[in-house]
């Protein structure tokens, strides 16, 4: 499947793929995240049940805080 990936192309195997999973092959092991899937927010607790197709544009916005 192609997906855009914070505004990358991007392509993995497989139809679909969760958000969960495409965080674990990318690698993405931050605490604060923003998730937007087709410019809808997606809670923390929908990661593992969301569905990623071919064609979605996917953003995952990792949140940095300090002084």
């Amino acid at each position: 499947m192609k997906i855009i990936l914070n505004n990358r192309n991007e392509e993995f195997d497989g139809e679909s793929l969760t958000i969960s999973q495409i965080m674990e092959i990318k690698s993405f092991h931050f605490k604060m995240l923003v998730v937007r899937l087709n410019d809808i927010l997606i809670k923390k607790d929908e990661y593992s049940t969301t569905t990623v197709k071919d064609g979605d544009d996917l953003k995952i916005i990792h949140l940095v805080s300090g002084g």
